[in-house]
This record gives structure tokens, sequence and C-alpha cells, in this order.
């Protein structure tokens, strides 16, 4: 049986975005999380389903806007070095966007409200890295300032976390944030193909 969802309470609609009427945000799709200490489970479906999403976008004529951490030099968040830098299959084009931030919202200390405000498009697509952090809290932040974000679970990523004691698996941790999202942050589909 479904459950009743805050989003159902508060009248909002469950339709998500179509790419053509929305700006696509592409969240900390670095070479930090493919390999070493930061390496994700699923990288690699979750990159090629990201890859596919951008594609989608670019033929559907939609903005789109990249984000990377940049955690300062010798991390493993280190722009400067090639650890740091958007893995090459999603790699931004010459007319795409780059924010850099620094806290796990994207929008906190950046330009990227900004950006979406003079793309002029309410909806937002959102997918990256990590699940749990970057793209739960950047969603929430655009649903907090007035968009309607859509998350594509795909093309999203994390890794096994602890808590409490209680180990839990990164697809627990993805579906548990995925889970957040959609009860009131945004709609969440699984697929590229899934958009309107």
């Amino acid at each position: 049986m479904p459950t009743t969802t805050l989003r159902t309470l508060n009248g909002l609609d469950e339709q998500p975005a179509a790419l053509g009427d929305a700006t696509l945000i592409m969240i900390d799709y670095q070479n930090t999380y493919v390999r070493g200490v930061m390496e994700l489970e699923g990288w690699q479906e979750a990159l090629d389903a990201g890859a596919d999403l951008l594609a989608r976008a670019r033929d559907a004529g939609a903005p789109v806007i990249h984000v990377i951490n940049d955690g300062g030099e010798g991390t493993p968040y280190d722009i400067r070095a090639e650890i740091g830098r958007i893995h090459p299959s999603v790699a931004p084009a010459e007319d795409e966007r780059v924010v850099v931030k620094q806290a796990p919202d994207a929008f906190v200390g950046t330009e990227l409200g900004d950006l979406l405000d003079a793309a002029g498009r309410r909806d937002v697509v959102v997918a990256g890295f990590m699940t749990h952090m970057c793209v739960a809290f950047t969603t929430a932040g655009a649903f907090l300032r007035g968009n309607r974000p859509t998350v594509v679970a795909a093309a999203c990523a994390t890794r096994p976390l602890d808590s409490a004691g209680t180990g839990l698996t990164a697809a627990q941790v993805h579906r548990a944030a995925l889970a957040t999202i959609g009860d009131l942050y945004g709609v969440v589909v699984e697929s590229p193909a899934d958009l309107g």
C-alpha cells in the first residue's frame, strides 16, 4: 500500500519535469568518486545514466549547469588536480556553466540561484554524486527557493555508511535519500527515459 507523503499532504504534484522545460543540474560527477577512498558503489552505472541524461537534455535544448565541490589542494576534491575534475564522459560543453561549491547545498555561497533565475525555468532536473549528500541537499535547496526539482535515481550513487552502529549498504543509503527527497522536496524518477 502506498504511503502518504508530505508532498501529497501539501498538495504538491507528482508530475516529473520535462527536460525541454527544465534546467539540468549535474552535481559532482568528479573523478573523486570513481576510485580511491571515496569510490562509490555503482558509480559506472550512475555515470552512464548521467551521460544519457546529459545527452537528452542537450537534445531538448535544456540549459545545463555543472556543479563541482572544491575541497582544496591535496584533497580528494582538489579541482586543480585530475582527481577533482569532472569525469570526461559528462564533461561540460563550451556554453555550459560550472559552479564551484564548498557546501553540500550547491546554492550556499555560489551563483547557482542566479543562474537558475537567468535561465527562467522553474523546473530543475537534478542528478549526481552522492545521493545522500549533495544531491539531497541541493534538491532541498532548490525546493526551498521555489524551484520544482525532479531527481533521476539511476544517475545518482553513494556509498555504504554506519548509523549508530548499524551498517547500511550503499543501496540502502541511496534509496533512503531518494525517499526523503520524494517525501517532500521533489519528484523522483528511476531513469532519464522517465522524464516528461
